[in-house]
């Protein structure tokens, strides 16, 4: 029962993360459309980037990973988790107010650092007026974050997981009221920016008081608990500026290119899609799920949640990385390729994609190896293999300019990760039985490697066959679903036969998904 709840909870935000994702490519489909990858589009990607860097740097990656286990622990002992909560969302909001007033101010520096190229043409002045209507995002996303932490911690993952669909729907309204109304396009996307955070803001704030806090007004002060907080923190801050750090090189890095910024971004939303599903359901259940076991000191427990949160990771990922590297043209034709769209365009994305594809199952794992250390507030390992990560980023990123162009920066991500996630094995090493693969993942692993690359094949195949249909536009969509559904039923019917998992199991736990609390 333990493996299916903890499956269910990884299959309820996964459902959410994949509907908004779904929404994501709507969005992503009719901005191809109307803006094509072209200046505004860079520009806007570049602000948009702002607010969003500096939620994960603050909210998402730090702060969360040091709260969580922190109020997970006070609520279960039935002491006054609210009260910690409520010192922590008032505090981070009077700080995020000072924050954001200051950057808007210093708005042309940001985006100057990060994309100095923008510098040469109209792409800086449009990015510095986008960046400073869409960057108070980061006020009200981060408030989302910490609330979202509190609802994960009390397992209601259902309101935390579905908030970021309000995101890409006020996108996709904000494009047709725009289209409609002979709005600028770029403009009207940086202010739809804070109007959806808001939102976000208002619905986790209703599951949270549902949930049973009231979080009213305090006036914000810095208490013991806070400075606590704060010490566990500071370590994966610092972590979390590392991985920001590494996206600001590859931002730098395609800002010289003309159009590049977008064929990076693009091709990102692609690869984010089973990252976002997989990667995100797993950390967000797998960090409080593993401090409850490692705080109750029950190891074998904690190693099952660790194993089944790897086995449901490979077992998603593998698969999706080799569609993502295999049948990379067909999926950006099919999906951007209309409008301002170019065959360039088209190109550009795909071996982007393709590059960011060899890496998915590294940023995956990531996810999965991080809790380890956050569920015993090791937040230093991780901060300095962080830095090793980022060197070899930038040395990649910078080194290969010259020689690749663009795609240095696809390649060193890719790289970067790889080397982040083997620095977190080696050192998981020593923390025990909870860290060690058990007999079921030790057997599944290579069956899912086996299945991955039947599918491989199959879309190969199937990619040849459909050549004709996916270059007419009545029959390309046909022509895509056509390979993908084929592949998947190649991948899903080898591994049933070979054992790489069990239908009966994935079953019980949809089953225990759809009646798990809404709110």
């Amino acid at each position: 029962m333990a493996r299916i709840r903890l499956v269910a909870g990884f299959l309820t935000v996964g459902l959410w993360t994949l509907l908004s994702r779904v929404f994501g490519f709507v969005r992503d489909v009719m901005m191809a459309s109307y803006l094509g990858a072209g200046p505004v589009t860079d520009a806007f990607f570049v602000a948009f980037s702002l607010p969003n860097m500096f939620r994960r740097f603050f909210a998402e990656g730090a702060f969360n990973f040091a709260f969580v286990p922190i109020f997970a622990k006070k609520h279960e002992a039935g002491e006054d988790a609210e009260s910690f909560a409520r010192d922590a969302f008032w505090g981070m909001a009077a700080v995020l107010l000072v924050f954001s007033t200051l950057a808007v101010i210093a708005m042309p520096f940001l985006v100057w650092g990060m994309a100095a190229g923008f510098a040469r043409d109209e792409r800086f002045d449009m990015a510095v007026v986008f960046g400073r209507v869409a960057f108070p995002y980061i006020f009200f996303i981060s408030l989302v974050a910490l609330l979202s932490g509190m609802l994960n911690a009390v397992g209601r993952f259902t309101a935390a997981a579905a908030a970021p669909v309000l995101l890409n729907v006020v996108f996709v309204c904000a494009m047709l009221l725009a289209d409609r109304a002979g709005w600028p396009m770029g403009l009207t996307l940086s202010y739809a920016v804070p109007v959806a955070g808001v939102a976000q803001l208002v619905m986790l704030w209703v599951a949270v008081r549902r949930a049973g806090f009231a979080m009213r007004f305090r006036r914000p002060r810095l208490t013991p608990e806070l400075k606590r907080l704060a010490i566990i923190a500071a370590p994966a801050v610092l972590a979390g500026g590392v991985v920001q750090i590494n996206l600001i090189v590859g931002r730098q890095v395609a800002s010289f290119t003309e159009n590049a910024v977008s064929w990076l971004s693009y091709a990102d939303r692609l690869y984010q899609l089973p990252l976002g599903v997989v990667g995100i359901a797993v950390g967000v259940v797998l960090l409080p799920e593993l401090s409850r076991r490692l705080r109750a000191g029950d190891e074998g427990a904690g190693q099952h949640s660790f194993n089944r949160g790897l086995e449901f990771s490979l077992f998603l990922t593998l698969p999706s990385a080799m569609a993502l590297v295999v049948i990379a043209t067909p999926i950006v034709s099919v999906l951007f390729g209309r409008g301002a769209w170019t065959a360039l365009d088209t190109h550009s994305t795909a071996l982007a994609l393709s590059i960011y594809a060899l890496g998915l199952p590294a940023f995956v794992l990531h996810k999965v190896l991080q809790p380890l250390y956050y569920a015993r507030h090791d937040t230093k390992r991780p901060f300095k293999y962080a830095l090793v990560s980022m060197f070899v980023n930038a040395a990649i990123a910078v080194g290969l300019m010259p020689v690749l162009g663009f795609t240095a920066a696809a390649l060193a991500t890719t790289l970067a990760a790889w080397v982040m996630v083997l620095q977190l094995w080696h050192g998981s090493r020593g923390m025990g039985r909870a860290a060690q693969l058990d007999d079921q993942m030790k057997t599944r692993a290579w069956r899912i490697v086996v299945a991955a690359l039947a599918m491989g094949a199959a879309l190969y195949g199937l990619n040849i066959l459909m050549a004709d249909w996916l270059v007419q536009s009545g029959k390309r969509y046909l022509a895509l679903l056509f390979i993908i559904a084929g592949g998947s039923a190649v991948y899903f019917a080898v591994a049933q036969v070979i054992g790489a998992f069990s239908l009966a199991e994935l079953r019980a736990s949809v089953s225990r998904a759809r009646r798990s609390n809404p709110s």
